[in-house]
């Protein structure tokens, strides 16, 4: 059960997988949800089930973004849309991959911090949990997604500092490889997003689900 003392949640990228997971145990719990993503026809769907809040966004347009976010006042922030784009590593991808990827895996998630993170302060309340990757903490062959997740790494870690005495929150969140989209988003050949997600044991999109509402139910 998610601490009672948070009303209210905006989630990036919840659209599908873990986002969309996560955004149907938030609205088991009577949060007040607004669901962001670029693709909303699957909360659209659900919208017609049960009532919650959906901002479709790019956030690659930053000028809306700031438009659009600045409005909300929320007590949770489940920063989580992200990108493939570029996984095999630096020395495969392309140039837009490199530039797609760095602005949505990093760029966006300041920029979200930037707009949501006043309110919360002011309100003395309020939880961040900023989707990282195993590939963001040990090296491996993914010297574009894993140093962005590496940077998102650091920006929770420095953002536990900025936050102190604030009353808000961080939880990074920093799951293997599991059963989403995110290869057929990442790689454009079937073979390759097929092998990629091959030889393991994925988890679920509801292990991670499992793990934020386990961060949000803390009193510490």
């Amino acid at each position: 059960m998610i601490n009672k003392i948070y009303k209210s949640a905006l989630i990036t990228g919840a659209g599908d997988g873990i986002g969309y997971e996560t955004l149907k145990r938030f609205l088991k719990e009577k949060i007040i949800v607004y669901a962001l993503d670029k693709n909303v026809k699957k909360l659209k769907i659900l919208q017609k089930k049960i009532k919650f809040n959906v901002i479709e966004l790019d956030l690659t347009d930053t000028n809306k973004l700031y438009r659009e976010l600045s409005k909300l006042k929320v007590d949770i922030l489940f920063a989580n849309a992200g990108i493939g784009r570029g996984a095999e590593g630096i020395l495969k991808a392309s140039r837009e991959d490199i530039e797609i990827s760095t602005k949505i895996n990093i760029e966006t998630y300041l920029h979200i911090l930037k707009t949501i993170l006043p309110k919360m302060i002011e309100n003395r309340k309020g939880h961040v949990v900023l989707m990282g990757s195993l590939a963001g903490l040990y090296p491996q062959i993914s010297t574009v997604y894993g140093g962005q997740k590496g940077a998102i790494h650091r920006i929770a870690q420095s953002l536990r500092v900025e936050l102190s005495g604030s009353r808000v929150k961080v939880t990074e969140i920093c799951p293997g490889r599991t059963k989403t989209n995110f290869a057929k988003a990442a790689f454009e050949d079937k073979t390759k997003a097929k092998k990629f997600m091959s030889g393991f044991t994925l988890l679920e999109a509801k292990d991670i689900a499992d793990t934020i509402m386990f961060a949000l139910s803390t009193r510490w």
